[in-house]
């Protein structure tokens, strides 16, 4: 199934924004559940003054917390003491309204004193019973918040309450209630003449109880339509507007690369662009350029090919017919004549191959340890009659301190050949050929130069590329297909080594071997 880059980055932002609404709404959420609860451990520990009362007063009795059972039973004292003053509140009736609940009394309170009679001369009738003492009021119920339209009813004590107070010292250890454990508490002295003598404390509550909580987070909720359907409508936008950025380039990368497959190697596509894309652009143009230069070069050769190969056969065609038509008779001159004419067919054909397996990386090597200074100097002296009979001058330098080297001795030879050929077939007689070697980075160079005619600049590039020839001295009338410099180069680069020409001091051209040595000369 196709997915356009449209619906894909439509997708992708969407996601992007969602996740990033999700995780704010879940931090939000845990924020507010947090703050709330602290808030409402707070409230409870307000409506705990009673029971921080009842402590004090009973430590101030005592003179200690020495009243507090032992062992187990601590764990539930301060369940049963809430029970005990929740009693007592209920026995004593309700609540005079105008008392204060400030100072908490003792669940059983001294009846109060009679009120003294009025100096009045009729007699009063007697006095009512007094009546006990009524016990403070706790705390008055905390007036109802509002968020929004949303009316929060009162909070309750929590019915777990009474499981999660624990009682501690001064020093905070633990005397009475709930145990203390991972969960933090909210602590609240508590204080006899001045002095704290421990604490009271509330661990919060593991789910969120309070109403203010839920009611928030039920507003936060019906908001997340909203909020769902603004992601989608802005990763729409987004993506449609990133989609057009991108899809106009690639529309034409893909148009240029159809164009490439038909043969239109004059494509170019428009690189101003600064991105990713207008690298990409950049490099089509460079390969584009690069193939069409191959198409090129292909069809040069195939030419070049084809002229090579037709002018021995022309030759030989001519006189295989001269003889066969008795113009000229079968003699040994015409037999050798034509015998010259299939050596130098047979020749570029080799040269041809070789080329061509060099090309896919075929060619056959065995590489040995090698001097090579050694060989260069047997084949030297090997041209050296032919050089004479032309009128050159051989050279000989003196040997390297190292030339052992790791190659194959019938490709070196075949090199070596190859530029003595040149060498003897370019150069103007009365000159000189000079060979000599060096050393130098690990590396043999080995130099071979000759004596004018020279090479042009513009030329010195191009001697290794195939039929090529110099249309000055070096031309087709010396002979020669363009082929031997450019086999030498990939015969070489096989070996891993390189050929560079450069203009050479005798006024000729210098053909200079670069390979590596076998023995480090350090």
């Amino acid at each position: 199934m196709k997915i356009s880059i449209g619906h894909r980055l439509f997708a992708s932002v969407l996601l992007a924004i969602l996740a990033v609404a999700a995780g704010a709404i879940y931090l939000l959420r845990q924020n507010v559940l947090a703050g709330f609860g602290d808030y409402a451990v707070g409230i409870e520990l307000d409506r705990l003054d009673e029971l921080s009362g009842s402590l004090a007063r009973q430590y101030r009795g005592h003179g200690g917390w020495a009243f507090l059972p032992a062992g187990d039973a601590r764990a539930r004292w301060i369940a049963r003491e809430l029970e005990r003053l929740q009693d007592a509140r209920e026995a004593a009736g309700p609540a005079a309204p105008a008392t204060p609940a400030a100072e908490l009394t003792p669940a059983v309170a001294p009846a109060a004193p009679a009120a003294p009679a009025a100096p009045a001369a009729p007699p009063a009738p007697p006095a009512p019973p007094p009546a006990p003492a009524a016990p403070a009021a706790p705390l008055p119920p905390l007036p109802a918040p509002r968020i929004g339209p949303v009316v929060v009813p009162e909070a309750g004590v929590d019915a777990s309450l009474p499981q999660r107070i624990t009682l501690l010292d001064a020093d905070g250890r633990y005397l009475a209630g709930r145990k203390p454990d991972a969960i933090p508490l909210v602590r609240r002295a508590i204080e006899v003449n001045g002095r704290t003598v421990g604490y009271l404390g509330v661990a919060r509550s593991h789910r969120p109880s309070d109403a203010m909580a839920l009611a928030f987070l039920e507003q936060l909720g019906a908001s997340l339509w909203w909020i769902l359907a603004f992601a989608v409508a802005f990763s729409a936008l987004a993506a449609t507007l990133l989609a057009r950025h991108f899809r106009r380039p690639i529309r034409q990368l893909a148009g240029g690369a159809a164009m490439l497959a038909e043969g239109r190697f004059d494509t170019r596509l428009p690189a101003a662009r600064s991105d990713e894309l207008g690298e990409l652009a950049r490099h089509f143009n460079a390969l584009a350029a690069r193939l069409g230069s191959a198409e090129n070069a292909r069809r040069q050769w195939v030419a070049d090919t084809s002229h090579e190969l037709r002018t021995p056969l022309a030759v030989l065609r001519a006189q295989l017919e001269a003889v066969q038509d008795g113009v000229r008779s079968a003699s040994p001159d015409t037999v050798e004549a034509m015998l010259r004419q299939v050596l130098a067919l047979n020749k570029r054909i080799d040269e041809l191959y070789a080329l061509a397996r060099a090309d896919v990386g075929a060619l056959d090597l065995k590489p040995e340890p090698l001097d090579l200074w050694q060989l260069a100097c047997t084949q030297a002296r090997a041209f050296e009659a032919r050089l004479q009979a032309a009128g050159l001058a051989l050279e000989l330098g003196p040997a390297p301190p190292q030339a052992l080297v790791t190659a194959d001795s019938d490709r070196m030879r075949q090199v070596l050949d190859n530029l003595f050929e040149n060498s003897l077939r370019y150069s103007a007689a009365g000159g000189r050929v000079r060979l000599s070697a060096s050393n130098a980075g690990g590396r043999l160079f080995l130099q071979l130069d000759d004596s004018a005619p020279g090479v042009p600049d513009e030329a010195l590039a191009r001697l290794a590329q195939r039929f090529y020839r110099v249309d000055a001295s070096r031309s087709r009338a010396h002979g020669g297909a363009g082929l031997g410099l450019a086999l030498c180069r990939r015969l070489l680069e096989a070996q891993g080594a390189t050929l560079a020409f450069a203009h050479s001091p005798l006024g000729g051209l210098r053909a200079t071997v670069a390979i590596a040595i076998a023995i480090d000369p350090s």
